[in-house]
């Protein structure tokens, strides 16, 4: 499984419906991510992937699509 297929399906989990055709949709603005599932996502992205998202360091605007959300990830591991 890649990283595309493993960070899809995380946020499938959490969310609850399946995102693979809303890749470019605002995670925030749509109401589907919020700040206590921003945290959990973080939190699972960092034991899935081996990778430090610090919440602390957390900028919405690089993290809002699913998309972004791949691109970050694969960034973050190098």
């Amino acid at each position: 499984m890649d990283v595309k297929e493993q960070v899809l399906a995380i946020l499938n989990d959490m969310i609850g419906e399946d995102m693979s055709g809303q890749m470019d949709e605002d995670l925030f603005e749509s109401g589907l991510l919020d700040s206590m599932a921003t945290v959990e996502l973080l939190l699972d992205l960092e034991s899935k992937f081996g990778i430090e998202a610090p919440v602390s360091e957390f900028n919405r605007d690089e993290w809002n699509t699913v998309n972004k959300i791949i691109a970050k990830v694969q960034s973050l591991m190098g």
